[in-house]
């Protein structure tokens, strides 16, 4: 009796799922809650579950429309999901189908800028070992900004006011909408590529956050970062904050403020280059001064009033160091010539020469060795004896 009601499942979950489509009350729904088992898959479609202590909510954004998602999900965050919940026929289940993430007690783009934040400093782009010092004097200062902005004419008017001698070359760009960060972006990095400045200016006037967006996306940040140039981020007013401020090499309150920070005041040079003109003046006259009492002090000596009277002076110093000179030659003269007298008369004393003359003589074999002894003489050996005055050969006849 229930053959004309038998359904096979895909037709009653797509009855239920007719039912879930025409609930006008499901069609536009907020949900608040927790996602847990989050997954982005390589469609680009988000699947997570909300849920709060009491029960889940299965859900899915598609990646049609997460493009406009500013943040990335993750478990455990609290969230407002905007969409209609209906059945979807294969499971028979029925899940959120999401239009909009927004996160709970934030907005997505502080949430977005957070997380920004968060990772590339992580990765290092903050660092202060990275940021390079400002030239003193740039000959060249590129501005990256929107030609038709306030902030730009603020940013000519004084740097034309403080410091003239540089050159300000204008890089106009989009500042705001989706095509600004790419923009912004390529500018930096052609200035880089062509070497146009030695700074850079990068920012805009104020605005709200979403107009000011441009300067918290990551190409401009990690442009920013690359550029070998250094980098003043104006962005806004004071209170505003970007990422762009965190990676720049000096952050500016304003664009006006850093047309004051990348060149020095032509007026304060001018003073301080009177002031080093005085001081110079000062040094030069005490210099003269010490000079020309040092020239007095010299012309007062006696040497420079009469030279001449140094040259008898030492002229006489000379003559009477030469006569020392030469009766100490003649005192040592007189003292070799003693000891020498001494000396011969002690080597005539001890001479062979003066035994001999007593009647002595010296026996010497063939080789000239003297023979002292009888026994060291031979019978039939030849000696040499020597007298005083000659000497004559022998033959020992008898030993």
């Amino acid at each position: 009796m229930f053959d004309t009601n038998i359904l096979s499942v895909t037709q009653l979950n797509n009855l239920i799922k007719a039912a879930f489509d025409h609930v006008p009350a499901l069609q536009n729904v907020c949900v608040r809650g927790e996602i847990s088992n989050y997954k982005l898959y390589p469609s680009g479609h988000h699947y997570f579950t909300l849920k709060d202590p009491e029960g889940s909510l299965k859900c899915v954004l598609f990646k049609g429309s997460a493009y406009g998602l500013r943040f990335k999900p993750q478990n455990g965050m609290s969230v407002l999901a905007v969409g209609r919940v209906t059945v979807y026929p294969r499971d028979g289940a029925y899940q959120l189908y999401c239009s909009r993430l927004i996160p709970d007690g934030a907005g997505d783009l502080q949430m977005a800028f957070e997380q920004m934040k968060e990772r590339l400093w992580k990765e290092g782009l903050f660092d202060e070992a990275h940021k390079k010092p400002l030239p003193s004097f740039p000959h060249r200062i590129g501005i990256v900004t929107s030609p038709a902005g306030a902030a730009v004419h603020d940013m000519l008017r004084i740097l034309g006011k403080r410091y003239p001698l540089s050159k300000v070359i204008l890089l106009p760009v989009r500042v705001q909408g989706e095509q600004a960060a790419g923009e912004i972006a390529r500018a930096i990095a052609y200035a880089n590529r062509e070497r146009l400045c030695e700074l850079l200016i990068v920012g805009r006037g104020g605005g709200s956050m979403e107009d000011l967006w441009a300067f918290n996306e990551e190409a401009v940040a990690r442009a920013v970062y690359a550029s070998e140039i250094p980098v003043i981020s104006a962005v806004g007013h004071e209170p505003d904050v970007t990422i762009s401020d965190f990676v720049a090499d000096l952050r500016a309150a304003t664009p006006s403020n850093a047309a004051e920070l990348a060149v020095p005041d032509q007026t304060e040079l001018r003073a301080q280059l009177e002031a080093l003109r005085k001081q110079l003046a000062a040094a030069l006259q005490r210099q003269a001064q010490n000079a020309r009492r040092r020239l007095e002090s010299l012309e007062s000596r006696p040497v420079l009033r009469d030279p001449g009277q140094m040259l008898r002076d030492r002229r006489l110093r000379l003559d009477q160091a030469a006569e020392a000179l030469l009766r100490s030659q003649s005192a040592l003269l007189q003292t070799g010539r003693a000891r020498l007298a001494e000396n011969a008369a002690a080597l005539d004393a001890m001479s062979p020469l003066k035994v001999l003359a007593r009647g002595y003589a010296v026996v010497s074999d063939d080789s000239g060795k003297m023979i002292t002894q009888a026994r060291d003489t031979r019978q039939g050996q030849t000696v040499r004896i020597t007298f005083r005055d000659d000497s004559v050969s022998a033959q020992i006849t008898e030993a």
